[in-house]
């Protein structure tokens, strides 16, 4: 257990009771006690001796009387000295006859670099240490976990209990065409733009390689056929754009595509193609 760890464990009294401290890391957290309070205490001593020097330097110093600083406020704001002061500000050094001058560098550009500095010290100890708040990675992960059962309850409202036991043809021009759209999305590459078969067999005629009845063509669609190199779509469509595609498919049959594949399959009976 790490230091942090223990620190918090001696917060929270009941995470502490829960898990109790073994001698070792009793140790650890009295050294990492004492580092804390020397750390401060160095640092405590260290200020003070600086203001005492810085006092000492003072009054070793002859009183410079301050000149009134004329410049505009928005130039004061920017650190910007005018042209005028410009031989007052050239350094020593020189190349090449180019000189530098010596500009401080702005106020507002040094509370900006300051204030990252304190944001990222807030952020550590917010987010890793004291984890209070969420990382972006367990944000995205909780947002893909809300977004997954919104779909889950989105697929349970409008494809009810569509599966492979209760997939029904559908024949309205509504479900036809959306079943058309999917098909032309995901299908025509391997199929052909009107079922007459390319890398994937002919849906036309009146040969099957898995089947031709709703349930088969939907099974097929749903599981995929990994030897033949088609896809398991059910992860890219719900039950009803599958039903609704393998209800195209089977309405392809009989129709006349041009450059037609040669049959795959086994024949279909006349009774199995009519009752789909």
């Amino acid at each position: 257990m790490n230091p942090t760890n223990m620190l918090l464990l001696t917060i929270d009294p009941v995470a502490a009771a829960s898990a109790p401290m073994s001698g070792e890391e009793m140790i650890l957290l009295t050294l990492s006690i004492m580092l804390l309070i020397g750390t401060l205490l160095i640092g405590v001593v260290a200020v003070y001796l600086m203001l005492i020097l810085q006092k000492a330097l003072v009054g070793t110093q002859p009183v410079v009387e301050k000149s009134v600083d004329t410049r505009p406020l928005w130039m004061r704001f920017a650190d910007l000295q005018p042209l005028s002061h410009e031989k007052d500000l050239v350094l020593e050094h020189s190349y090449d006859g180019i000189t530098e001058l010596d500009n401080p560098t702005p106020t507002w550009f040094m509370g900006l670099f300051y204030g990252t500095i304190g944001v990222a010290v807030v952020y550590m100890l917010v987010f890793h240490v004291f984890k209070v708040g969420d990382l972006q990675l367990k944000e995205y992960t909780d947002e893909v976990a809300i977004a997954e059962v919104a779909r889950e309850a989105y697929i349970a409202k409008v494809a009810g209990n569509i599966n492979e036991n209760t997939v029904a043809y559908v024949k309205d021009t509504k479900a036809l065409d959306e079943g058309k759209g999917l098909y032309t999305q995901h299908c025509v590459a391997c199929h052909g733009a009107e079922g007459q078969g390319g890398v994937g067999p002919n849906l036309t005629d009146d040969y099957w390689l898995h089947g031709n009845t709703i349930k088969n063509v939907y099974r097929t669609i749903s599981e995929g056929v990994t030897e033949k190199g088609m896809l398991s779509w059910k992860r890219q469509l719900n039950p009803l754009q599958m039903q609704q595609v393998a209800s195209y498919v089977l309405s392809l049959h009989g129709s006349s595509p041009p450059n037609p594949k040669e049959p795959q399959g086994e024949k279909a009976s006349n009774e199995t193609v009519a009752t789909r």
